[in-house]
């Protein structure tokens, strides 16, 4: 039976160190061009690959990451997963992910399960949990890298930069004519609030606008309910001539209502969405939206995750520069 290759034979057929093997792996340490090549080179010839129960055994933690959504259906996390799989593979992580329906009481659960199963590490999109949840994590020592658009307390965070893109979105309704705004937000219970209602509703009253109470909706970020928000913002005495949306997939659903009501998009009320998911451009007419690239979110909560395993203490923020998208619903 042929033995397995290890990181010693393939040091050797690089010519360098276990260690710098073991660099080239885990990205912890840089290396040259040249050196990358050669390891990556003798790996590809001797068909190494890490194995992952020697590792758990050494380090006492499994080689899993738990990526734990709201919302698994919308593409906007399966990009998220993506970039956070494609960053992690190459230091040799796997990821799990975890559907919690934005529900309390399911985000609790996958943070304690993270401690039973003893991971490596918590990437999570938290809508109802506190940041004093986090403290059984932080007790057993795994990292947690937040995705939101606010911080939850200690814990390493990657957010959106929009303001500039929401107020150049906010400035095409205008000079398309339209003044009067509502928006389909999230839900109310969320913890700390709506930061994209309360983002949209400052970057208007910059520019002279008004965002009246009775114009706005709340609730999940589902199809459903954009279909339902739109339609009651379209039934309002005197309805919005543009309407904003908590993520594109809210927006979606507001389109399929605007159909349902006969009503057109931009013709009888302008509609953006944020995220710029890939449906985006797919759906007529083609949605205008806040491209918050998700891909690259996941990328950069694998760094952050991946700066903790390897010993940083301090909390970090990465802000993601977000872009207006105008396409033909504005």
């Amino acid at each position: 039976m042929r033995q397995p290759v290890t990181m010693s034979d393939v040091a050797r057929a690089a010519g360098v160190s276990s260690a710098t093997v073991s660099y080239v792996l885990s990205g912890k340490r840089p290396v040259t061009a040249e050196t990358r090549q050669a390891v990556e080179a003798a790996i590809a010839e001797l068909g190494f690959t890490v194995n992952p129960v020697a590792r758990s055994l050494r380090t006492g933690r499994s080689m899993l990451v738990a990526l734990v959504v709201p919302d698994i259906a919308n593409p906007f996390y399966a990009q998220l997963a993506h970039g956070l799989q494609e960053a992690l593979r190459g230091p040799g992580y796997h990821v799990v992910v975890c559907n919690t329906l934005a529900r309390r009481d399911e985000e609790r659960t996958f943070l304690q399960e993270a401690v039973h199963q003893r991971l490596a590490g918590v990437v999570i999109t938290p809508f109802r949990l506190a940041p004093a949840d986090f403290e059984v994590l932080s007790a057993a020592g795994i990292p947690a890298v937040v995705s939101a658009d606010i911080p939850f307390g200690e814990v390493d965070l990657v957010t959106p930069d929009a303001r500039d893109a929401v107020r150049e979105a906010l400035g095409r309704v205008v000079a398309s004519g339209r003044r009067r705004i509502g928006m389909i937000a999230g839900p109310r219970d969320a913890t700390g609030g709506d930061p994209r209602l309360d983002r949209v509703r400052a970057e208007a009253a910059e520019l002279g606008l008004t965002l009246p109470e009775g114009l706005i909706t709340h609730g999940e970020h589902t199809r459903e309910v954009g279909a339902v928000g739109f339609g009651r913002l379209m039934r309002h005495r005197r309805p919005p001539e543009a309407v904003f949306c908590a993520n594109d997939v809210t927006a979606v659903g507001a389109l399929e209502m605007a159909e349902h009501l006969g009503l057109d998009v931009p013709g009888d009320v302008a509609l953006v969405g944020h995220d710029d998911i890939e449906f985006a451009s797919l759906v007529r007419p083609r949605l205008s939206t806040i491209r918050y690239p998700a891909k690259e979110v996941g990328q950069s909560c694998a760094r952050l995750l991946l700066e903790r395993l390897d010993g940083r203490s301090e909390r970090r923020t990465v802000a993601i520069r977000a872009r207006y998208v105008g396409r033909e619903s504005v």
